[in-house]
């Protein structure tokens, strides 16, 4: 049997990636210090996580290739918030540049990847256990889902109808787990499926709606 290389997920994430550094590449300093739509969270927090996020994918992709596990991100959850907290406060043009360069090289590691290693076993920093062949989905999740963290006018009305067919029914066989306790889920029919998959990513918020535990 052929090692399955996830060749449709990487064309998602170059699409979501160009669209991502679309939308930040006229960024000024006062816009990357502004807040984003995430609680606690600047332009500038948004930007750093994606980038880091990039390199834990290029961490793991090594490790694959080498036959390892490795822990997604230096020092696990305190490590990532670290080295966001670090990044965030950097001025526009690095921050973009910093984007840009960490997504080339996960790219190009992907592209170079020996298609054997697609099978190895990675570990997320959550400590769930996936095959590498997840992780490109994994990352064009995070493109979509912080493009509209940007705050600059996309919503999840923009999300695209392949990522809507692909991750709704994933996020929603979680929501029953992340529902407070005595709540029940919306109606049948109260949401759309754009509107479903921004509550089950936390990012719509309404009184007739629970608000869900963190998705992951």
């Amino acid at each position: 049997m052929q090692p399955c290389v996830p060749e449709n997920d990487i064309r998602h994430v170059d699409d979501a990636q160009s669209r991502f550094e679309e939308a930040i590449e006229l960024f000024s300093d006062v816009d990357v210090a502004r807040p984003s739509r995430l609680a606690g969270w600047k332009v500038g927090h948004v930007l750093t996580h994606v980038a880091r996020n990039a390199d834990s994918h290029v961490r793991r992709a090594e490790a694959a290739a080498r036959g390892e596990v490795v822990e997604q991100y230096r020092g696990g959850h305190k490590g990532r918030t670290q080295e966001i907290e670090l990044g965030a406060n950097r001025r526009a043009d690095d921050l973009i540049t910093d984007v840009r360069v960490s997504a080339d090289a996960l790219r190009a590691i992907w592209l170079e990847l020996p298609s054997t290693a697609w099978e190895g076993i990675t570990r997320d920093v959550g400590g769930q256990e996936r095959p590498m062949s997840a992780l490109p989905a994994r990352r064009w999740q995070e493109l979509e889902v912080h493009l509209v963290d940007l705050g600059v006018g996309i919503t999840h009305r923009d999300f695209p109808d392949e990522f809507v067919v692909a991750w709704l029914p994933r996020l929603r066989a979680t929501a029953e787990s992340r529902l407070p306790r005595g709540t029940r889920m919306p109606r049948p029919g109260a949401l759309d499926d754009r509107d479903e998959l921004a509550w089950l990513y936390g990012r719509l918020l309404r009184d007739d709606l629970p608000e869900l535990a963190p998705w992951s």
